[in-house]
């Protein structure tokens, strides 16, 4: 327990993980989440046509499809820091507009990356979009994602239904567009410009699991 907040931890496929129901009555819950195979998570709305099949075979990277918004994220074992956060409606927590219940999340993942030595910011604004954000979600940025020195660190989603919201986080701690980027279905002057556009649009933030996890339950209201 830290903070009130009960938490789970898994091991298994992200379809797994995204298939899971929003239960009735919901209450705080905090999931930190290990994915055993590689997998490219689809926003709710993103076409499948957008990726290379192919492509994915080869890599042996599974296609999953989550419940939330946004663009496209690959999840390598090890490489990223996965971790749910349920909140229930009327939580002190809880804010009815979309957008602004971001705000609340970000706070904390940028305390607790501060705790760790490293400076980061909480975007506050709009969603702020690129010519890739559609595609990749860390290629634009927003409200309560995390930047650090310019650059996209954590990438936050929410599925939110009548009685709860589950806010879902990705902190990379590898960012590598040419290969998120080779997963797609894109010409190759298209995936030229792709990965320079996306190459400087991210950050991997290579540090402890663990040390991570701590601070982020350290933090929680």
């Amino acid at each position: 327990m830290s903070s009130g907040w009960p938490v789970e931890r898994a091991r298994g496929p992200a379809r797994r993980f995204h298939d899971r129901p929003l239960h009735e009555p919901a209450s705080r819950l905090v999931s930190v989440l290990e994915v055993d195979r590689p997998a490219l998570v689809l926003g709710s709305t993103q076409s499948e046509s957008s990726v290379d099949v192919a492509a994915l075979e080869a890599a042996g990277v599974t296609l999953v499809r989550r419940r939330s918004g946004g663009g496209a994220v690959l999840l390598v074992p090890g490489e990223s820091i996965w971790v749910d956060v349920v909140v229930p409606r009327g939580d002190d927590v809880w804010d009815d507009d979309v957008g602004r219940s971001f705000h609340w999340l970000g706070g904390v993942w940028a305390a607790a990356l501060g705790d760790l030595g490293i400076v980061a910011e909480v975007h506050t604004g709009g969603l702020i979009c690129t010519p890739w954000s559609r595609l990749v979600c860390f290629g634009g940025l927003g409200p309560g994602e995390i930047s650090v020195d310019g650059r996209k660190a954590v990438g936050l989603s929410q599925r939110r239904a009548r009685h709860a919201a589950r806010f879902q986080c990705a902190l990379l701690r590898r960012w590598s567009a040419a290969e998120v980027v080779g997963l797609l279905a894109l010409d190759d002057d298209e995936r030229a410009r792709a990965v320079a556009g996306l190459d400087h649009a991210a950050v991997g933030l290579p540090i402890d699991a663990e040390d991570v996890v701590g601070a982020l339950l350290d933090r929680l209201p």
